[in-house]
């Protein structure tokens, strides 16, 4: 089974390899959403959902079936941006019928292949999107009854909702990953130039490969499932994430242009830590007194004097039990006048396990 991508006579130039903020976000939000298929990403993913203010947490909740289950379409920009309020700025020129249709997907397993019609302007489509919303829960069922009776209102509030995203967590954590994925976007865009385009494709992903006969050309995508597109009078976008492993998508819905959405190696998020170093910061953590200083230290930045004065030990204890902390990479340090705070690396701590981190900040 596969996914087949028709490229016959599609020019070069209409082949396109780079990153997206808009795609990154809602690769960002599945690994939120399911953190169990991102093991790699465990201290993003804990670090970040445990600093969602609850208002923004609830939010994400009602609307989580654009990228949970599977990735709404509108998440996956064929032209790709700068930024990701460039990509929204495009999202908003989409028209309702075509938006409502793809936001309201839900489930890709039986008609997504078919271009089925918008439940704007379908009875059928639109019962069968309720009563799929109706299984995720009261609250979906809610959002897309408010979907379909006022889209331009529903589409309005998801723009704030990815706005609300950026302002919390997303922006700096693209700002982190953005370079690397431009790089492999450049990387792969001058093995096509150079190599063709059999190359590029096969560096994608082994999961991906480039098929020529006498019927023509095609990208073929590995997956448990079966769709065939056409990239004819469109193009054909690869967008590199920092977010997707295991996941590989393929955009093949009947009126959209294909995308391919491909994880890349990253060590921006967590990658794993030498040996040494993991056994450093288990036995920094392992002692009892210092297990007690990391629960003050996971809430907040503290002096020396003010960790003595809570815990009853003296100031050079206080400070040798910190230096410990602070050589096993566990600390960051900020000076405020005469004062130095010194607070715990959550991001850090949540790679060792979640179980000490929700310990301590129980």
């Amino acid at each position: 089974m596969s996914v087949c991508i028709d490229i016959t006579g599609l020019p070069r130039e209409r082949i396109a390899f780079a990153p997206s903020p808009l795609a990154e976000l809602g690769a960002a939000l599945h690994a939120l959403s399911e953190p169990a298929h991102h093991a790699r990403l465990h201290g993003w993913t804990t670090t970040t959902a445990a600093g969602l203010k609850p208002e923004l947490a609830d939010r994400l909740h009602e609307a989580d079936f654009l990228w949970r289950s599977t990735r709404s379409d509108i998440l996956l920009p064929p032209r790709p941006r700068e930024t990701l309020a460039e990509e929204l700025d495009d999202l908003d020129l989409m028209d309702d019928e075509k938006y409502v249709a793809a936001a309201l997907e839900i489930s890709c397993a039986s008609l997504y292949n078919a271009g089925a019609p918008s439940p704007l302007v379908d009875a059928r489509m639109r019962d069968r999107a309720l009563d799929l919303a109706a299984a995720r829960g009261p609250r979906q069922a809610a959002f897309v009854k408010r979907m379909l009776l006022d889209p331009p209102g529903a589409r309005a509030w998801i723009r704030r909702l990815f706005e609300d995203c950026d302002a919390a967590f997303f922006g700096e954590t693209w700002q982190r990953v953005r370079v690397q994925l431009a790089a492999d976007a450049r990387h792969k865009t001058e093995l096509l130039k150079r190599r063709g385009l059999a190359e590029a494709v096969a560096a994608v992903s082994p999961a991906t490969t480039l098929e020529q006969d006498e019927r023509g050309s095609r990208v073929v995508v590995d997956k448990l499932t079966h769709g065939r597109t056409s990239a004819a009078g469109t193009g054909l976008t690869f967008i590199p994430t920092a977010f997707g492993w295991p996941h590989l998508f393929a955009l093949h819905a009947p009126g959209w242009q294909p995308v391919v959405q491909y994880p890349v190696p990253t060590g921006e998020l967590g990658g794993a830590a030498p040996v040494d170093v993991v056994k450093a910061r288990l036995e920094a953590v392992a002692h009892p007194m210092r297990m007690r200083l990391c629960r003050s230290l996971a809430r907040g930045a503290y002096t020396t004097s003010e960790l003595a004065d809570a815990y009853g030990i003296s100031a050079p204890e206080v400070s040798r039990h910190l230096s410990v902390l602070k050589k096993a990479g566990l600390l960051t340090t900020q000076r405020r006048g005469r004062y130095v705070l010194h607070q715990l690396d959550v991001a850090v701590v949540a790679r060792l396990g979640s179980d000490f981190l929700e310990g301590v900040l129980r």
